[in-house]
């Protein structure tokens, strides 16, 4: 029996969703602190204000994008949003954090969902394209409802900061991609002792 199909055989106990495991395990917990520190790091200090509307536009999505692809929905929802949210919170911008937190959670929830690492230890592939579009949007469209419904700064003042978030979701989008396809497949394949007690692998 190879190394890969031997640590397949061992499967954490824990309570799981859709076959990714709940944070019941030191391993998770640890990963969601280290990807949410480091979601922090690069949201923090590679960020762009845009005086109009009060916000700015970030690196940060590139990495929940990447943690999604690697780590499934839970370990991405949770460092996606709350570190996401920790940036905002400790920067001028604290009154996107509610949004932040929403936003970004659901952006790494639906990428890690529809690209279902757990079943593809591939280099990349069209779950993966999927993924980024289909929870990358939420980027400028969550920022634009904010902005002119809760924020109550109105439509046009919204529209402002649209093409920064969209040029933000393209740039994770595909830089999120790449670093997936140069990372994923070696990852998955010589360390499963970590990543089956993170999801239940299927291969």
């Amino acid at each position: 029996m190879s190394d890969l199909k031997k640590e397949n055989s061992y499967n954490y106990g824990g309570k799981s969703f859709k076959g990714y495991l709940l944070p019941s395990n030191p391993l998770i917990v640890a990963l969601t602190a280290i990807f949410m520190a480091l979601i922090y790091i690069i949201t923090a200090f590679f960020a762009i204000p845009i005086p109009a509307t009060g916000g700015y536009i970030n690196l940060g999505d590139m990495l929940v994008m990447f943690t999604a692809l690697l780590f499934g929905p839970i370990v991405g929802g949770l460092a996606g949003g709350f570190g996401s949210m920790l940036a905002d919170i400790l920067s001028p911008y604290y009154i996107y954090a509610p949004a932040t937190l929403l936003i970004k959670g659901i952006e790494g929830f639906l990428i890690g969902l529809i690209s279902n690492p757990r079943d593809n230890n591939s280099r990349v592939s069209s779950r993966d394209l999927m993924a980024v579009i289909i929870g990358g949007i939420i980027i400028p469209l969550g920022y634009f409802l904010y902005e002119a419904f809760v924020l109550s700064l109105g439509v046009a003042v919204a529209l402002v900061e649209v093409p920064g978030n969209f040029f933000q979701f393209g740039f994770a989008a595909i830089s999120s991609i790449l670093l997936i396809t140069a990372t994923r497949k070696n990852l998955i394949t010589n360390f499963p002792q970590v990543f089956n007690k993170v999801f239940i692998l299927q291969f």
